[in-house]
C-alpha cells in the first residue's frame, strides 16, 4: 500500500513539473525571431568591429564627396545609382560642432553646390541632423540614440538638436502652397509645432527636456512624413530654406549690432555697488579730523632708491585690487610706493579707502588731478580738444552727420583727462627717475621689483609687444591713407601694450617726449590721423623709443578673449583685463574673475553695506 502511495506521489510531482513545459512551449518557437524585423535591423546596424570598414550596413553603400566652404567641410554622401533611382540625390549634412549656426551654413553650402553642378531634375533632401531619409513608418527616429548613427558618433544634446531641426522643417512645410491646400495637414502641423515648442521651452541640453519630449518628436516626425508625401517638388523646399537662411543671417546681423551696443553701454555704466562705495567713503572721510586724513611715510615719495608706481583711476575698488595684488606678491613691501591720481569726485573716497585699508608697509599717495594747475588747455592740446564744441557734438549728438558709427571710439573714458595723464609723467613726478605705470584693470601675480633693473638701452618706454597677431600692428590703429602717417611710420611695425609700462623719466625729459606728443595731438585735432584713445598717440609718441620686454611680464586679453592660454596666464607677472568685460562687472568672463576677486575682501563693512558681492 505504501509503495503504491509513493508511486502515486512521484507521478503527480513529475506531472506538475512537466505539464507547464509541455503545455506552454511551442516546439517551433526556436525557429521564430523573438523580436520584430525593425528591432533586428537596428541591432545589426549597431554592431561595430575594430575597423570602420568591417561595420555591417543594411543601407546602400555611399561614396563621400567633400564640399569646402567657409571654415568647415560639409560631407555630401551620394547614394549608389544601383540602389536608388537615378533621378534622386540624398544629401546628408554632418555637423561637427556644437554651434547652432553651423547647420544653416551647411544648408547654404549643400544647396549652392547642388545648384552649381547643374542638377535640375534631382530631388534634394537636406537633413540638419544625422537622420536617414526613410519614412517614420519604416524606422524609429534615430536622434534619440546618437550612438546608433552611422559611425557610432555621439552627438552632444542630439535630442534638442533634432527637435530644433524639426521646427525648421515644419515651418518650411507650413509655408509651401501644396501644404496650405490641405487644411487638415496644416492644423495637424501647427499643433505639432506648438507641442514641440512647449517641449523645448528654454532647454539648451537634453537633460532639460521633459519626459514627453520623445513622444512629441515621434508625433512630429510622422506629421513631417505626411508633408514629404504632399510636397513632391523639393526645389521649392530648397528655395524656402535659402530664404529662411537669408532672413536668419539678417536677424543675426541686427542682433549682433544690438549686442555690441548693449555691451558697450553696460561696460560704461557704473554698477550700483561701485556708485555706493565712494559715497559712503566720502561721507566718512569728511568726518575725520585733519590729522586722521594724512598718510604715513610721505618722506618716501621722492626717494629714487624705492619702487614707484603710477595709477590714474576713478575706480576705488579696482585701484585697491592693483595695490593689494602688488603688495601680496612683493618680496619687500616697504620699498614700494604707490602714486594714485584721481578726480575731484573720488578724491576723498580714494583717500578714505587706503586710510582704512593701509597696504602693509607700502607707501600711498593720493592726488587730485584738479590741483595740477599747470595742466590746462593752454598747455595741453588734448585738454583743449576735450572741451571743444566738436568733441561735445561727437559724444552728445548721437545722430550727428559726422558721428562715428563705431561705438568703440565713442567711449566716455576718452573725455577724462585721467586717461591722458600717462603722457605727463615727468610733470607729475618731477623728482623721480623711473616709474612703473599700471592701469586699474590689471592684477599683479608676481614680484615686479625686477623691472627697475631692466636696461632699456636708451629708450624711454619699456613694454611688451603685441604683434603676434596682424591686427596689433601700426596699421590697425593709425590712418595710413594720410601722408603724415604713411611718410613717418611703418604700417607693419609692432604695436605694444599700454597698461604695464616702465618709463625712464630722465630720458623722457632729455628727449622732450611730451613736446612730441603735443605736436601730434595738434595735427590730429580733426581725428584724421587716428581715432580717440591713448594707444595710437602712444605708438606715435614713443616711436623708436620703446624697448620690448619679455612676454612673461604682461599678458593681455582677459577683458574680451575667453580663450587666453591658461599656461600664459599662470606664468605672467601681470594679467590685463583690457576690453569691455571687466572683472567687476556682471558681464566679466567668469573663467578669469577669480584672479581678480581673490584680492577683494567681500566681507569688508563698506562692501557689504553697498551690496558688492563676488
Amino acid at each position: 500500500m505504501m509503495v503504491k502511495l509513493r508511486n502515486l506521489v512521484l507521478f503527480f510531482m513529475v506531472l506538475t513539473v512537466a505539464a507547464p513545459i509541455f503545455l506552454y512551449t511551442d516546439p517551433a518557437a526556436s525557429f521564430k525571431t523573438p523580436f520584430s524585423k525593425r528591432d533586428f535591423l537596428e541591432d545589426v546596424t549597431a554592431l561595430t568591429f575594430n575597423s570602420d570598414e568591417n561595420r555591417l550596413n543594411l543601407l546602400p553603400r555611399e561614396s563621400p564627396a567633400v564640399v569646402k566652404g567657409g571654415e568647415e567641410e560639409v560631407v555630401v554622401y551620394t547614394v549608389d545609382k544601383n540602389s536608388r533611382r537615378q533621378d534622386q540625390l540624398s544629401a546628408r549634412v554632418l555637423s561637427a560642432t556644437d554651434d547652432d549656426s553651423q547647420p544653416d551654413n551647411s544648408i547654404k553650402q549643400v544647396t549652392d553646390s547642388a545648384s552649381d553642378s547643374g542638377i535640375n531634375r534631382e530631388r534634394i533632401h537636406v537633413q540638419l541632423s544625422q537622420q536617414t531619409s526613410e519614412k517614420v513608418d519604416d524606422h524609429e527616429p534615430s536622434a534619440f540614440g546618437a550612438n546608433k548613427e552611422k559611425g557610432n558618433i555621439l552627438m552632444p544634446d542630439a535630442q534638442v538638436r533634432h527637435l530644433k531641426d524639426q521646427l525648421i522643417r515644419a515651418k518650411v512645410y507650413l509655408s509651401l502652397p501644396s501644404a496650405k491646400a490641405n487644411p487638415h495637414f496644416v492644423r495637424e502641423l501647427r499643433l505639432r509645432i506648438k507641442e514641440v515648442q512647449r517641449a523645448l521651452a528654454d532647454a539648451s541640453k537634453d537633460s532639460d527636456l521633459p519626459k514627453t519630449a520623445i513622444e512629441k518628436l515621434k508625433a512630429m516626425e510622422q506629421t513631417l512624413a505626411k508633408g514629404k508625401q504632399i510636397q513632391d517638388d523639393c526645389s521649392t523646399v530648397v528655395k524656402k530654406l535659402r530664404a529662411m537662411l537669408h532672413s536668419a543671417e539678417e536677424q543675426l546681423r541686427v542682433h549682433k549690432k544690438q549686442t555690441m551696443f548693449l555691451t558697450q553701454l553696460t561696460a560704461k555704466t557704473i554698477p550700483k555697488g561701485l556708485h555706493c562705495l565712494p559715497l559712503r567713503l566720502t561721507t566718512d572721510y569728511y568726518a575725520l579730523n585733519s590729522s586722521q586724513q594724512q598718510f604715513p611715510n610721505q618722506e618716501k615719495l621722492e626717494d629714487n632708491q624705492l619702487y614707484h608706481y603710477a595709477l590714474f583711476s576713478d575706480n576705488v575698488l579696482a585701484t585697491s585690487v592693483v595695490v593689494n595684488s602688488t603688495i601680496t606678491n612683493a618680496k619687500h613691501p616697504s620699498k614700494h610706493v604707490f602714486h594714485i591720481v584721481t578726480d575731484r569726485l573720488n578724491y576723498a573716497a580714494m583717500r578714505m579707502w587706503f586710510l582704512d585699508n593701509p597696504p602693509g608697509k607700502a607707501t600711498i599717495q593720493v592726488q587730485n588731478v584738479e590741483e595740477f594747475t599747470w595742466l590746462n588747455s593752454s598747455y595741453s592740446p588734448v585738454l583743449k580738444q576735450l572741451s571743444s564744441r566738436s568733441m561735445i557734438d561727437y559724444y552728445f549728438r548721437a545722430h550727428h552727420t559726422n558721428s562715428d558709427t563705431n561705438l568703440k571710439f565713442r567711449n566716455p573714458k576718452y573725455l577724462s583727462i585721467l586717461n591722458h595723464l600717462r603722457f605727463y609723467l615727468p610733470e607729475i613726478f618731477p623728482k623721480l627717475s623711473k616709474v612703473l605705470f599700471l592701469d586699474d584693470d590689471i592684477v599683479v601675480q608676481k614680484d615686479l621689483s625686477g623691472l627697475w633693473s631692466v636696461d632699456l638701452k636708451g629708450n624711454v618706454n619699456g613694454a611688451v609687444e603685441t604683434c603676434g597677431e596682424s591686427f596689433h600692428r601700426f596699421d590697425r590703429y593709425l590712418n595710413f591713407s594720410n601722408p603724415l602717417i604713411s611718410k613717418n611710420f611703418d604700417p607693419r611695425a609692432c604695436g605694444w601694450a599700454y597698461g604695464m609700462n616702465v618709463f625712464d623719466l630722465d630720458e623722457w625729459k632729455r628727449q622732450n617726449i611730451t613736446e612730441v606728443y603735443h605736436r601730434w595731438q595738434d595735427l590730429n585735432q580733426d581725428r584724421e590721423l587716428w581715432k580717440l584713445g591713448t594707444l595710437p598717440p602712444g605708438l606715435i609718441t614713443f616711436w623708436r623709443q620703446t624697448y620690448p620686454l619679455e612676454r612673461k611680464w604682461h599678458i593681455l586679453g582677459l577683458g574680451y578673449n575667453p580663450s587666453v592660454n591658461q599656461r600664459d596666464i599662470e606664468r605672467a607677472a601681470v594679467i590685463h583685463y583690457n576690453g569691455n568685460l571687466k572683472p567687476w562687472l556682471e558681464i566679466g568672463i567668469p573663467r578669469y574673475r577669480g584672479f581678480w576677486s581673490k584680492h577683494v575682501d567681500y566681507e569688508h563693512v563698506y562692501l557689504r553695506e553697498c551690496n558688492i558681492n563676488p
